[in-house]
């Protein structure tokens, strides 16, 4: 895995800088504002810095050794004999809990990816370095791992077992997963992903911060809603009743209407609720755009061409029981002519109230109407997250917003993963 920090005078900039050179499957970690370098640093702008992480054994592994630049800043360390480690506290819940490690490796990780260069073969690692990353491992991780399964020596090391503290840290992993309601065959899953990054005398931050990482790639980059290349951008939103749609509608137009003065149309095709279409009605008003309730594909028809001059149309939809597959079939047809008849995104509103195998349910049941992202909605109603992972695994769709309250426009940001994996660790909510 390649972590790596990239600067501009916007995310844009510094994100499409990680892209061009890392390739367009690198996952952004991190962004933040920092003060530029320089004697007149006090007096220039501040800059966007974004920390992203790449997979060199994904698809883009083969880019990397292509261009060559990369895969030698990131060379490993050539073999050296391991110094002895040191005697290791033993674990225990009230010393080394896991909020308390994970701000740590995250202090550490932070100090690594600011102030230190990667490791360059021959060269000494820094104390922090070697606190999070054992000697030799930082940076070349995967080339080792490939190297390591290609000796079966070396892989059998890898996989012996574990010593006592190291299965107890293990087991508290796995256990507060399961607190936070993270499905067992998904927690299965990343136990595995551990023993696989493990290694004999491995520090307990450094094998958080593998896991920590891989969390991060597993629910990938969120997708905001963009403008579409030509015409309006259709966005259409589905889910159950009661997950908070309306609402989710009204945020996002408020945001695109007040804070990017975009032109915006609201739709509904929920002719079954009167109350939910005079919810979005009253927020049309309020907003000052446009508002239709939608009865057939005929009205849909010239309600796209009506508002075809329009950066946005935004469309609410009929809740329904997975079971109804008439409201399915319904529903469907209206999605496949908005796809025709523009460029399309669409949203599965779930409550990550809702249990588990409900939730299954729903996806599956709107899998069969349109390929969707997710939006979780009702955040502050729950202190377990374990269904927004659960739900990324099951379907893989992306996770774009999250709402966490009822408030018009304030209660919604773009999912972030840093602090869903940090909450899933263990880390107190935010």
């Amino acid at each position: 895995m390649i972590i790596k920090k990239f600067t501009g005078k916007t995310e844009e900039a510094a994100t499409e800088a990680a892209k061009k050179e890392l390739g367009s499957g690198v996952v952004i970690m991190n962004v933040k504002q920092v003060k530029a370098k320089g004697i007149l640093a006090a007096l220039k702008p501040k800059l966007t810095e974004v920390t992203v992480a790449l997979e060199e054994e994904s698809e883009h592994s083969s880019y990397l050794r292509r261009e060559g630049t990369l895969a030698q800043s990131y060379k490993p360390a050539a073999p050296q004999e391991q110094p002895a480690p040191e005697k290791r506290t033993v674990l225990s819940q009230e010393a080394r809990s896991i909020e308390e490690k994970l701000e740590k490796l995250q202090q550490l990780l932070e100090s690594q990816l600011q102030n230190q260069q990667p490791v360059q073969p021959g060269s000494q690692p820094s104390e922090a370095q070697r606190q999070v990353f054992p000697a030799g491992t930082y940076g070349g991780e995967s080339e080792r791992q490939e190297q390591s399964r290609q000796d079966g020596a070396a892989e059998k090391a890898v996989q012996s077992e574990p010593d006592d503290e190291l299965m107890k840290f293990r087991k508290l992993i796995y256990n507060t997963l399961l607190e936070n309601e993270v499905n067992e065959k998904y927690a299965g899953m990343i136990m595995e992903e551990m023993e696989k990054i493990q290694k004999p005398n491995m520090p307990f931050d450094y094998l958080l911060a593998g896991i920590y990482q891989r969390l991060i790639l597993k629910f990938g980059k969120p997708e905001e809603i963009t403008a579409a290349s030509q015409g309006p951008r259709i966005v259409t939103f589905i889910g159950p009743t009661g997950v908070g749609k309306t609402t989710t509608i009204a945020k996002i137009a408020s945001r695109y209407v007040v804070e990017e003065k975009k032109s915006v149309a609201l739709l509904t095709t929920d002719t079954y609720r009167i109350a939910a279409a005079e919810q979005l009605r009253t927020y049309a008003n309020i907003l000052m755009v446009p508002f239709r309730v939608i009865y057939t594909q005929e009205e849909l028809a010239v309600a796209l061409e009506d508002f075809s001059g329009y950066d946005y149309i935004l469309v609410d939809t009929t809740g329904h029981s997975p079971q109804n597959l008439e409201q399915l079939d319904n529903m469907k047809q209206l999605l496949d002519y908005m796809k025709q008849a523009a460029e399309c995104n669409f949203y599965l509103v779930l409550s990550a109230t809702t249990k588990y195998k409900d939730l299954l349910k729903i996806a599956d049941s709107y899998s069969q109407v349109a390929d969707y992202q997710l939006i979780f909605t009702k955040l502050d109603e729950t202190e377990a997250l374990g269904n927004l992972l659960n739900l990324r695994m099951y379907t893989g769709a992306g996770i774009a917003y999250v709402t966490c309250g009822q408030n018009v426009p304030d209660d919604i940001e773009v999912f972030n993963p840093q602090k869903t994996v940090k909450q899933l660790l263990g880390g107190r909510k935010q």
